[in-house]
């Protein structure tokens, strides 16, 4: 399992030259970077988990731009959305975003993808949350067709363009990694269907964490796929050692242990405490 951190990268965060230096310095693999694109006042959609909506929503920086700046002070640590919320982007514009990323960190960019859960959000974006995953899935179907394809073209229900070209295309080949985020039995469907990780939302389904990744891995296998191939995410908003015990045990690839928005000391005690949690495993 590998120590990685989920942020939302905020003007009174710490600074991408501070942090950058910092995660690779403590060993960790991977940063995720959040996004909204805004909020809007209306707030008719709750969060998930019934709480007050936190004030970083509503300040986090643009992933794509943000992860740059990091990319920039880091040569190692691997850049990822986490998520990237296509059903609120125009593919052909996120393309290219994901492509410049890749080649600008040298192909350490991992493109974390989700539907979305704030329904005005989306809205606003012109997407209603019924179809959303169909409309993820055929943007993330484009995507792909721009990222490996000279002349490229796509014709979906959602999405659709005749042919065309983008340059650069991504480093890493033939793009970066896909995962998505979704709670089971949907996240795995999708990831097996169409991605390369899984990013579950434990709790929000029967059965266990462990059951979940192992319905996943045999659905991989029975679809032809190699199921060590998907990668499964855990976001982990603690320390606790039992239930990073347990992700391990049940064949999760990457704890991703949320780095609070805050600055300076602040931030660099919490990375601490991540690591020192993650280093008793």
């Amino acid at each position: 399992m590998k120590p990685a951190i989920a942020h939302f990268p905020t003007d009174y965060s710490i600074s991408p030259s501070e942090l950058g230096p910092a995660l690779e310095s403590r060993g960790f693999e991977s940063l995720w970077a959040a996004e909204h694109s805004h909020i809007p006042s209306s707030r008719k959609t709750p969060h998930p988990s019934g709480a007050d909506l936190p004030k970083r929503y509503y300040d986090t920086y643009d992933p794509f731009v943000w992860l740059t700046a990091l990319a920039g002070h880091t040569t190692t640590l691997k850049l990822a959305t986490g998520i990237c919320l296509v059903i609120q982007r125009d593919p052909i514009h996120t393309a290219k975003s994901v492509s410049s990323l890749d080649r600008l960190s040298g192909g350490r960019f991992m493109f974390g993808v989700g539907a979305g859960w704030n329904e005005d959000e989306m809205n606003n974006h012109g997407t209603e949350a019924e179809g959303r995953f169909k409309l993820m899935r055929e943007r993330v179907q484009a995507m792909k067709e721009i990222w490996t394809n000279h002349e490229a073209e796509y014709h979906g229900d959602r999405v659709d363009f005749d042919p065309m070209l983008q340059y650069p295309k991504p480093l890493t080949k033939p793009h970066p990694p896909i995962h998505v985020g979704g709670s089971f039995p949907g996240g795995a469907r999708r990831a097996v269907a169409w991605a390369d990780g899984w990013i579950p939302i434990p709790g929000r389904a029967e059965g266990t964490l462990a059951e979940q990744v192992a319905s996943m891995r045999q659905q991989a296998y029975d679809a032809g796929r190699d199921p060590d191939w998907i990668e499964v995410t855990i976001y982990f908003a603690s320390t606790d050692e039992a239930t990073l015990h347990e992700y391990a045990e049940a064949g999760v690839d990457r704890v991703a242990f949320d780095l609070p928005s805050v600055a300076g000391a602040e931030a660099l005690e919490s990375l601490d405490a991540s690591m020192e949690a993650f280093s008793a495993l």
